[in-house]
This record gives C-alpha cells, structure tokens and sequence, in this order.
C-alpha cells in the first residue's frame, strides 16, 4: 500500500467509523470519511474529507466511488442487497473490508443467539470459537444469519474483489448506539451501591474495543484478501471482572453479591447484566494473528475509562432510553436492567 492511496469509510461517524478513519489516515491513505450526515469527528486529520452519502438511495454508494478506491471500508452492509452492491463495485476498489458480528456462530447441536428463548436454547460454544467454526445457514429474516448471507456472497468474489469480513463480539467504545456499559455507569449514577450478577459472575461475552477493530481493518487494507476473521480484544473478562473495572474507572466502592446459575422465575431480571451469558462465548484471534500479523493496540482495562467518561457525560440527567434507543429497544422492556426493587426484594429473601 503506497503513501496517498485513497479509502472509502462507508458509516464513518459511527463508534467503528470514526476510529477506524482515524487509523488509515494515520497509516497514510487518503480517506473519505461517509455518514448519511456528511459529519466529522473532531480527532480526525483536517485532511480527511467527509462527505454526504445514503448508500439506500439508489446510484449513491456509485457516485460516491467515483473513479474508485483502493479500500472500501464498510460498516453498515446488513443485507443481500448491500452484498450485490459491493459486488458491483468490483473493478473500482481495490479491496474491502466489511463488518460481520460474532452472532453468526451456532454451536453443534444448532443452538444461537436466536434460540436462547427456547428451553435448552443457550448455545454452549466452543472456547475459543475460531473462525471455521460453525455458522448459522444464511436466512435474511434473522440478524446473524442475515450477516452470513452478506459473508458468503462476498468472500466467493475471490481475486475479482478481496474481502475482509470481520466478526465483532460486544464492540464498545465512545459513541456506541447500545453500550452494555451503561449498565453500571447508570448504577453509578443512581448512587446504586450493590449489584447482583447471575451465574456467579462467571459469564464472558468477549468484547471489542473499537480501536481493535480499527487496527484489523487497517492491516487488512494492507494485506487484502477474501477471509472472514474475528474481531476480539486480547481478553475476555468475566461479568465480575468488567464490575471491578468499571468500579476502578469511576472511583468508587460497589459491593458485588453473586446469584448461583440463572435468576429464579419470580425475579427473571436480577442478576441480568448485558455481558450475562449461561455459557461462555469467547473468540480465537489467532487466524488474525497469523493472516494480518495482528497485535490488540489497547484492552478492556486499558479502554474503559474513556467509554465511561463518554457514556457518563452522554446520559448524566436524561431518560436512559432517550438518549440510547437503541439500548432500549434491544433489551425491551429498558427499566428490567435496572429494576432495583425486585432486586432488593431478593436481597432481602436471602438475607442480604
């Protein structure tokens, strides 16, 4: 990849957008930051041009290519139809790199995210989960399998057009539309100083700094090439562990009581936090390793004061599910997350 090489981050002021801008600016190419709104993030390099762009509106993803790229970024592609857009598109950029999500992965009995509802429905994953393990058949009516049905119709262009398809697990970082954080930042900031985790605290749902990803797409934008690879940071802590360092980041003192397995039927929201899985879900980087030449720039202990510093600023004094729909709507009923009455009442029933 030659100094001035040209880049397309398509969802470019999104938490992945705005970092990953950042890391190819930085490693020289000339990027073109696009968003629905056409606007900048005040750390990017005055040099990098931020452009309008609804890639839905028909010719628009096009026009914006223009005479071509050499890298397309693309982080907002959920669809078929998204996929055969990028397909067209071979011939004008020279590779792509494009996000997917950890929720494509079932375990051997058929078992994800969308049968976690049903009776034994919790899938029980392999640990670490890599990248040739199984994945859901392709469908467009589910979230995960809608992602394979994007993967497999790119990563089958082969040499007409390298794609990177990155698998990303519980990303964070500032700007996020649904941070897991804000479980204990509201905690903190409803003076709330006791917490019960489920599963003894146990749980691990692999998280992904945003600059981690960021890091992946620039090695990938170096070394093309039709791949799916996970997305992970260094480690992933227990439910327990992201408690204490949350506690660390905000400076204070919040005592943790641990609930033995899954909540009880009476009280099925306490002890629920975002990270809280029955069975592990944990990601293999060494594919990214050995492909990319991969090394994490940062970790959770390491990122989390300024998600928290952010997500603190960003609903100090609002209505949680105002100033995060998102959030709401993917843990629907919002208020279960913070339910502290029922939590006091199992408190109270187990002596606490």
């Amino acid at each position: 990849m030659a100094n001035g090489s040209r880049a397309l981050v398509l969802g470019a002021t999104g938490q992945i957008g705005r970092a990953a801008v950042r890391a190819l600016a930085g490693d020289g190419w000339e990027v073109t930051a696009a968003s629905r709104g056409g606007g900048r993030d005040a750390r990017w390099p005055s040099q990098v041009r931020a452009v309008a762009v609804d890639r839905d509106e028909p010719g628009a993803l096009e026009a914006a290519v223009g005479d071509g790229f050499g890298l397309l970024l693309d982080v907002t592609a959920m669809t078929a139809v998204h996929a055969r857009q990028i397909a067209g598109l071979a011939g004008r950029i020279g590779s792509a790199v494009v996000l997917s999500t950890a929720a494509v992965y079932e375990d051997e009995e058929g078992r994800s995210f969308v049968t976690q509802d049903e009776p034994d429905g919790w899938p029980r994953y392999r640990v670490p989960l890599a990248e040739t393990d199984r994945a859901m058949r392709p469908d467009e009516k589910v979230y995960g399998a809608r992602k394979v049905v994007v993967e497999n119709a790119l990563t089958a262009l082969g040499d007409r057009l390298p794609v990177t398809m990155l698998r990303a697990s519980a990303v964070y970082g500032p700007y996020c539309r649904t941070p897991r954080e804000a479980y204990f930042v509201k905690r903190w900031l409803d003076g709330r100083r006791v917490r019960v985790l489920a599963y003894n605290g146990e749980s691990r749902f692999h998280p992904v700094h945003v600059d981690n990803i960021a890091e992946l797409v620039r090695l990938a934008g170096r070394r093309p090439g039709s791949r799916v690879l996970n997305a992970a940071d260094p480690q992933a802590p227990t439910v327990a562990q992201i408690a204490e360092l949350h506690d660390e980041a905000l400076g204070w003192e919040c005592e943790t009581v641990l609930m033995d397995g899954a909540p009880p039927a009476d009280a099925p929201s306490v002890g629920l936090t975002p990270w809280s899985l029955p069975h592990p879900l944990v990601l293999d980087m060494s594919a990214a390793e050995r492909e990319l030449g991969y090394r994490p720039v940062t970790t959770y202990e390491q990122a989390l004061p300024e998600t928290v510093e952010w997500l603190a600023d960003h609903i100090r004094g609002r209505d949680v599910a105002e100033a995060l729909p998102r959030l709401a709507a993917a843990y629907e009923p919002l208020e279960r997350l913070f339910d502290y009455a029922a939590e006091d009442r199992w408190l109270a029933s187990h002596g606490r």
